[in-house]
C-alpha cells in the first residue's frame, strides 16, 4: 500500500533566530541577513531542490514584553525584533523558483479587510498563484496598543472578528469580478467589461465595505488558506476555514490529542476530517552520523538564549516566568494571548509537567515544537513515526541555524523520505492550492468561501 504523502514546509520569519533565540549568535548563522534580498533568494532556491511545499512566514506586529514587564529581554537578545515585513520577500523568491509556495501571516486585527485583499491578489498574480495566507488575530497586547486601542481585543471576540474580515475578503476574492470581465480588447479600446464587476455590498457588524475588488481575479483567487490557532474557538475557526493548519506542540501525545479535536471540527462544518492538512512544527538537527548530530547539539546549546526562550514564551502564553522559581512546574493561566500554548505545556499531556528551567532549555532550540536530533535515518524515522502515531500530514521545519538547517535536511534526509515514498521526487500543478491537492488552482465548491462566487455577486447586484 502506498504510504500517505508528506508535506513539507520551511517555517521562518523575516527578523534574525526566529524560533532559536540566541542561534544567531553562531560563527555559521546567516539569520543576521534577514535585510539582504540574496540571503531569500538562496533559501528559496535551496527549499525548491528539497522539493519543500511552501516556506511558511510568521509575523507579529509588537514586541514580546511580558517577561520582566518589559521589552528589553527581547530587543536585547534578538528575539524576533528587530523584523520587518514578511510578504516583500515573496516576489524576490517566486522570481527565481517555479513551483515553491509562500505562506504569508496577516493579522485580521489591525488591517482592513478591503486594502489586504489586493495586496494578496497581487502577490498571487506576481507568483503565478502560489501565494497561501496565514490568518493570525494578534496576540500581542503590545500590537494592539500601538495601533491605537487601549487593550487587547478579547480572545473569542478576535475569532468572531476574524470570520467576518474573511467573509470580506472571500467576497471580493470570489464575488467581485467575473472569470471573463477583462477583456483586453485593444480593437474597441475596451480594457474591462464594467456589467462583470460587481459590488459586494458587505454591511457587517465590524465592517462596512460596499464596493468592488480593486483586482482582476488571480489564478487561485483566494489564496490558500493556513491557520494557526488550536484554541477551542480557534479549532473551530480552522474546522471551517482552513486548508492547512499549523500546530506547535512539544509531544506526541500533545498532538495525537490536538489532530483529533481539529479533524472532529472539520467533519462538524460538513467537510472531509483529512481533506485539512495539519502540519508540527519540527526543528532537525541532523548530521551524517549520530555522533556528528550530538556533536552540532551540544555546540548549538552552548548559544541558547534562556533571557530570549523566556521573553518568547511570555508573549506567546502571556505568563510571565521571571515569577517562577526555576524548578516550579508551569500552572495552567487563562488569558487573552496564545490559549493552546497554555494548554501545551500544562493540561493536554498528564505524563508531562514542566518546570521554568525545562521550558526555557527546550524553547531555547526550535520554540514550542518538537525537536529531533540524530542521522538522517534516525530523523526521518521521527518524521514517520509523528505521522503514523499522531496523524499530522506534515512538518513545518525550523531552524537552528540558517540556512545550515535546512541545507542539511535538503541533502541528507529528503533523498530517504523520496527512496520511502513519502515525499515527491517531482512537482506537480501549477498553483499552490494544485500543487497540494492536486484538485485545481480554486477553493473546492463545497468550501464556504465558494459561497460567496460570483453567482452570488450578479444577484446582489
Amino acid at each position: 500500500m502506498a504510504k500517505k504523502r508528506m508535506y513539507l514546509n520551511a517555517f521562518d520569519m523575516n527578523c534574525a533566530g526566529h524560533q532559536s533565540p540566541g542561534l544567531w549568535t553562531h560563527p555559521k548563522d546567516q539569520s543576521h541577513r534577514y535585510k539582504d534580498s540574496e540571503y531569500w533568494i538562496e533559501l528559496a532556491q535551496i527549499l525548491e531542490k528539497g522539493k519543500f511545499d511552501a516556506i511558511f512566514l510568521a509575523d507579529v506586529l509588537g514586541t514580546y514584553d511580558v517577561y520582566q514587564g518589559s521589552r528589553d529581554a527581547a530587543v536585547r537578545q534578538g528575539a524576533q525584533s528587530p523584523v520587518n515585513d514578511p510578504s516583500l520577500v515573496v516576489p524576490l523568491m517566486s522570481a527565481v523558483t517555479n513551483h515553491l509556495g509562500f505562506g504569508v501571516t496577516a493579522s485580521v486585527t489591525h488591517e482592513h479587510p478591503y486594502t489586504f485583499a489586493r495586496r494578496i491578489s497581487t502577490l498571487d498574480h506576481l507568483t503565478n498563484g502560489r501565494v497561501g495566507w496565514n490568518i493570525v488575530t494578534s496576540y500581542l497586547k503590545s500590537a494592539a496598543v500601538n495601533m491605537g486601542l487601549e487593550d487587547q481585543i478579547k480572545h473569542d471576540e478576535r475569532y468572531d472578528i476574524a470570520q467576518e474580515y474573511l467573509e470580506v475578503c472571500y467576497k471580493l476574492w470570489e464575488g467581485s469580478w467575473e472569470d471573463d470581465a477583462v477583456l483586453l480588447d485593444k480593437e474597441n479600446g475596451i480594457f474591462t467589461d464594467p456589467s462583470k464587476v460587481h459590488d459586494i455590498n458587505h454591511d457587517g457588524k465590524y465592517y462596512k465595505v460596499p464596493g468592488a475588488h480593486l483586482c482582476e481575479p488571480s489564478p487561485q483567487r483566494t489564496p490558500v488558506i493556513y491557520q494557526a490557532g488550536a484554541s477551542k474557538k480557534g479549532r473551530a475557526f480552522a474546522g471551517r476555514n482552513a486548508e492547512c493548519i499549523f500546530i506547535g506542540v512539544p509531544t506526541i501525545n500533545v498532538a495525537k490529542e490536538t489532530v483529533k479535536k481539529l479533524r472532529a471540527e472539520a467533519e462538524g462544518a460538513g467537510r472531509a476530517p483529512e481533506e485539512v492538512k495539519i502540519l508540527t512544527m519540527f526543528t532537525p538537527i541532523v548530521g551524517k552520523t549520530e555522533e556528528e548530530a550530538l556533536e552540532k547539539y551540544s555546540d548549538y546549546k552552548n548559544h541558547i538564549s534562556h533571557e530570549g526562550a523566556l521573553a518568547l514564551f511570555g508573549g506567546w502564553t502571556g505568563i510571565d516566568l521571571s515569577e517562577y522559581s526555576s524548578d516550579e512546574s508551569l500552572r495552567y493561566v487563562e488569558n487573552d494571548a496564545i490559549q493552546s500554548a497554555v494548554e501545551n505545556f500544562t493540561k493536554i499531556d498528564p505524563e508531562k509537567q514542566w518546570t521554568v528551567d525545562e521550558i526555557k532549555d527546550f524553547v531555547g532550540l526550535g520554540g514550542m515544537g518538537a525537536l529531533s536530533v540524530g542521522s538522517p535515518e534516525q530523523v526521518a524515522d521521527t518524521m514517520e513515526q509523528w505521522v503514523e502515531e499522531a496523524g499530522v500530514d506534515g512538518f513545518n521545519i525550523a531552524y537552528a541555524i540558517t540556512p545550515g538547517t535546512f541545507q542539511d535536511f535538503v541533502e541528507l534526509v529528503v533523498p530517504i523520505l523520496q527512496e520511502r515514498g513519502l515525499v515527491r521526487k517531482e512537482y506537480e500543478g501549477d498553483t499552490l492550492r494544485d500543487s497540494l491537492f492536486g484538485k485545481g488552482s480554486q477553493l473546492p465548491g463545497h468550501h464556504p468561501g465558494k459561497q460567496y462566487a460570483i453567482t452570488h455577486a450578479v444577484a446582489s447586484k
